[in-house]
């Protein structure tokens, strides 16, 4: 018999054996795990070494955390007032995507001038595997009950514990799983930039265009169903203007970075 309704964990913690875990970053580190070893297949395909993608990922990945942080602090700031000291506590949640991507991804690029590494090449290895990696740290939102949307009937809704429900839904007890929906918009995304890469519609170095269009446009949607507070400009949540402007950004970035036909690469799919 179906339950109807997906359940959410009774704890935030995973168990193994006598080691206790927090699963937010439990889902993290597994997401930057699975990007790094992807990322070494698509560099190595692409006549790279797999210790390139190491290198950029020790520097990245610390300052994808810390500007994921530093904008979720920066665009909810409310929410500390009073007990400051909480900013540091990443293990209760709260990472503002946006400010990670943003932070990885240009020191990516630095670290990866720096070594002299082919940075278009790179790029074009690494930025399929960033959805990838989000879509396994969204479940980190599943774990603690969060960032979740409007209630819903509908058989994937999502049952959340009363104490973790906003005061005004209190009465309500599926909603809609946001963690669900992103990650598999996220993995759609990345599917799409590989092909994309392998047909070779863009010209090196600019699949990051299509990447930031394509997840300004899968967290718009999310977001206009997201109920958790947050800071709102002219009525809206901030994430929705950042998100248009991903959108936009992301749209011209991709227009400009088109190969000609005549240029796409043999063997493509291309007609």
């Amino acid at each position: 018999m179906l339950l109807g309704y997906i359940p959410s964990p009774s704890s935030g913690s995973v168990h193994l054996g006598p080691v206790q875990l927090r699963a937010y970053g439990l889902m993290i580190a597994l997401g930057v795990m699975a990007a790094v070893w992807v990322g070494q297949r698509r560099w190595v395909a692409k006549g790279g070494d797999p210790g390139d993608i190491s290198s950029i990922a020790m520097w990245a990945v610390p300052a994808g955390l810390i500007g994921s942080r530093l904008y979720h602090v920066a665009t909810d700031w409310k929410r500390f007032t009073g007990r400051w000291g909480d900013m540091f506590a990443i293990w209760q949640g709260g990472l503002g995507i946006p400010g990670g991507l943003a932070a990885g991804v240009i020191v990516g690029v630095l670290v990866a001038h720096r070594h002299r590494i082919d940075v278009p090449g790179v790029l074009d290895s690494l930025i399929p595997t960033l959805p990838i990696a989000q879509a396994i740290g969204r479940w980190g939102n599943w774990f603690n009950q969060e960032v979740f949307g409007r209630p819903t009937g509908l058989p994937w809704g999502l049952r959340i514990d009363e104490a973790h429900r906003p005061v005004e839904y209190v009465a309500s007890t599926t909603f809609h799983p946001t963690f669900l929906y992103e990650g598999l918009w996220n993995l759609i995304l990345a599917w799409l930039l590989v092909r994309v890469d392998h047909r070779g519609v863009l010209r090196p170095g600019w699949l990051v265009g299509l990447w930031v269009f394509g997840y300004g446009l899968g967290r718009l949607w999310v977001e206009t169903i997201r109920v958790d507070a947050a800071y709102l400009v002219w009525g809206l949540r901030i994430n929705i203007w950042v998100s248009l402007l991903a959108i936009i950004v992301g749209a011209a970035v991709t227009l400009v970075g088109r190969t000609d036909r005549s240029a796409a690469r043999p063997g493509s799919d291309l007609n």
